[in-house]
């Protein structure tokens, strides 16, 4: 299998509803969902304009913030908070299949920066795909996008 193809772009900051957390990585695969799940079903509530669940990682502690991406008004609540993701130059990976795969595509990135030059810069960060109806069938289908921000 080919290591995910990286991509150096300039991106603006998105804004965020999230729920902040300090997690380690053996909580990460429950505290997402749970997270995720708690975030969208305040924005349900709210009737806001919403997107995908992210989590951006702001340092390696694991100091993590988890929700859904926002297209409108969103008032804090329920230690719901706003936030947004980095601007800038960001290298990026995409991941096609279930998340226990994911390491793949920041490995990627990881390798990519060395052999380009350029540093990790602070926060990465996971959009997840809208989920399709198909990967309950074919789970090799599940889109994760994986963010890091980089300087050269």
């Amino acid at each position: 299998m080919m290591p995910p193809t990286v991509q150096l772009q300039e991106l603006s900051s998105v804004p965020v509803a999230v729920i902040r957390r300090q997690a380690n990585a053996s909580q990460l695969s429950r505290l997402i969902p749970e997270c995720c799940g708690l975030v969208w079903s305040e924005v349900r509530a709210q009737q806001a304009q919403a997107g995908r669940h992210v989590a951006i990682y702001w340092d390696g502690s694991i100091r993590l913030e988890v929700g859904v991406e926002l297209h409108g008004p969103f008032t804090e609540r329920s230690g719901i908070v706003l936030s947004a993701t980095p601007a800038g130059a960001v290298a990026s990976a995409t991941h096609l299949g279930p998340y226990g795969g994911l390491g793949a595509a920041h490995e990627a990135v990881h390798q990519w920066c060395k052999a380009n030059n350029y540093r990790l810069a602070g926060p990465s960060w996971e959009i997840y795909g809208h989920w399709e109806s198909e990967w309950n069938v074919d789970p090799s289908q599940i889109r994760t996008d994986v963010f890091y921000l980089v300087a050269p």
